[in-house]
Order: C-alpha cells, then sequence, then structure tokens
C-alpha cells in the first residue's frame, strides 16, 4: 500500500485549516435562539419610593448573607451589587440637586447576553424558554470572563471564598419554576417593578409614555433596542445615563464580535482560493515532472541495455 507523502500531509493540513476558517458558525446563531416566552421586569423610577423592601426580599429568597459592613453590621447597606448582592436600589441626585432619582440595578438578562458569549466553558447560559440568564456551578473555572464582557458590570466574584461563585440576579429561577414571581417584584408595594412577559411590559410602558407626554426621558424604553435588548426594562424621569445605564447601540456586545470575524471570512476566501490554484498549478507540474523523469530514466536504461 502506498504510503502519505509529506507534501500530501501538508496539503490536508492546508486543507483542514481552510474549512476551519471558511466554515465560521452562522451569524446571529445566538439571537436565532431568542427565548420562546422571555419573561421580563419593568422599573419606573417615577414609581420608585426608595424604601428598598426588594432588597431583603431578594436576599432572603436566594439565601444571600447581608452586607452588613458599612453599617457596623447592625443593618443591611451595601454600596452597590457585590458578592452578597444580586439586587440593590440606589440613589442618583444631580450636582445642583436640581434632579434626583431612584434606580434599581440587577442583572439585565440581555437577549443576546455578552456574558454567556465570552463564557469558554458555557457556565453562563440562557434559558431557552423564559431566556433568564442562569449560571452552572460545575462548568465554572473562575476565570471572571463575564465580568469583562458584562457592558453593565454585573456579575460579582466571591473573593473571601476558598470556592468562589459567581453572583448576579438570576430572576429567581427557583421561584418561576414553582409558579411564582421574582421576590423583588413580589415585595415592591408601589409597583414600581412589575414582572410580567417582555411583551406585555413593553406594551405597558409605551402605554405610560403616551399617556404621559413629556414625563420620562426621550420618551422611549431602556433595554427595548439597547444591546441588542434586554430582559430588565426601565422607564426613567432622568437621563439614563445619569442612573448608571450605558449608552449602547441597537447591536449587542457579541454582535459586534461576530462582525469582525465574518468580514476577515469573506475576505480570506480570496487568498484561500488563490493558494488553491497555485497548489494545484505546482501539483500538475510536479506530477508532470515525476512523468518525464520516469520516462527519461527508462529510455536511459534501454539505451545502456543495447
Amino acid at each position: 500500500m502506498r504510503g502519505v507523502t509529506r507534501r500530501e500531509v501538508f496539503g490536508l493540513a492546508a486543507l483542514g485549516a481552510a474549512r476551519a476558517v471558511v466554515e465560521p458558525r452562522p451569524a446571529g446563531a445566538v439571537m436565532a435562539n431568542a427565548p420562546r416566552e422571555p419573561v421580563a421586569m419593568l422599573y419606573d423610577t417615577t414609581r420608585c419610593t426608595g424604601c428598598k423592601a426588594c432588597m431583603p426580599a431578594c436576599a432572603e429568597a436566594n439565601g444571600l448573607e447581608p452586607d452588613t459592613a458599612m453599617s457596623g453590621g447592625i443593618w443591611q447597606m451595601p454600596l452597590d451589587l457585590n458578592a452578597q448582592t444580586k439586587n440593590i436600589i440606589k440613589l442618583w441626585e444631580a450636582d445642583d440637586r436640581s434632579q434626583w432619582s431612584f434606580v434599581k440595578r440587577q442583572c439585565m438578562h440581555c437577549l443576546d447576553p455578552a456574558c454567556v458569549s465570552g463564557c469558554p466553558f458555557g457556565a453562563l447560559e440562557k434559558n431557552p424558554l423564559d431566556g433568564v440568564v442562569g449560571w452552572e456551578p460545575s462548568l465554572c473555572i473562575g476565570c471572571r470572563y463575564c465580568e469583562v464582557a458584562c457592558p453593565y458590570e454585573i456579575p460579582k466574584f466571591e473573593w473571601n471564598r476558598f470556592n468562589p461563585k459567581i453572583v448576579k440576579c438570576q430572576f429567581c429561577d427557583h421561584r418561576l419554576a414553582e409558579g411564582l414571581q421574582p421576590a423583588c417584584t413580589a415585595a415592591c408595594p408601589v409597583g414600581a417593578v412589575i414582572f410580567g412577559s417582555r411583551e406585555a411590559l413593553l406594551a405597558d410602558a409605551h402605554e405610560r409614555i403616551d399617556a404621559a407626554p413629556g414625563k420620562y426621558f426621550e420618551e422611549r424604553v431602556y433595554g427595548e433596542h439597547e444591546g441588542g435588548g434586554t430582559q430588565v426594562l426601565y422607564l426613567s424621569h432622568v437621563p439614563f445615563e445619569a442612573i448608571g445605564l450605558p449608552a449602547l447601540g441597537p447591536n449587542s456586545n457579541p454582535e459586534y464580535a461576530r462582525k469582525w470575524p465574518r468580514r476577515l471570512y469573506k475576505w480570506l476566501w480570496g487568498p484561500i482560493a488563490l493558494y488553491a490554484v497555485v497548489a494545484g498549478v505546482i501539483q500538475h507540474r510536479w506530477r508532470r515532472h515525476e512523468t518525464e523523469a520516469h520516462q527519461l530514466e527508462c529510455e536511459t536504461g534501454l539505451k545502456d541495455q543495447l
């Protein structure tokens, strides 16, 4: 049986590399698997009284230790989201104190989440049914790429634990499984944050905007399109950036990340095609050379016999 030549090995390796480059994962693969029945929260800054009832409710429902460091161990007083806080109410006030607003912060549960895209081992995953972004500890290696990837700076790491976890709101998915709503929305006494389907809450938000022209900032719903869309939606009477919501375009961060490889794949077709043509020409000429050399050897041997 004929062995494989070194040239054929290089050719097979080049072919494998070419296939790996020109057969990328389909564009928009994440969005193509969008949740079938996405749940959502709608938070309205004009209705929030800053009572913070949602915070202890969240901590109790998720088994979180109270963050009492700033109060000397007396009461729960976190400054921001951290390893013990998945949900927080913060106060924003303008420098001249002419405007102020409360704001609720937690995981945004993006429709195309950067944390899921950035996780190398799939420890973060978006539920295909309700869209909740959950974390699986058995797959996490503690690389914290999710912290870097998230445009909202949501995931937090348990630095003081021997076996640390990634801590973020998971929409009280254990309560959803029992037919209950998240603890924070259930605890809010004034309905500043409500729970429902994303479609229904978007309709509700636009009805509020239409019913009170000029009441809400830019008369738009934050999270409807920002960053590819989120499942936590906001209505605000002050600029969204002022209360910590970044200005994002309609494309998600993973979509931006996929755009450049697609362009690279597109322009690599030319060099790959050129390589294939050149390799074909070289192979054809080499075969002809081997044939001619063999014929010359045969003719030389025949002459020697004569």
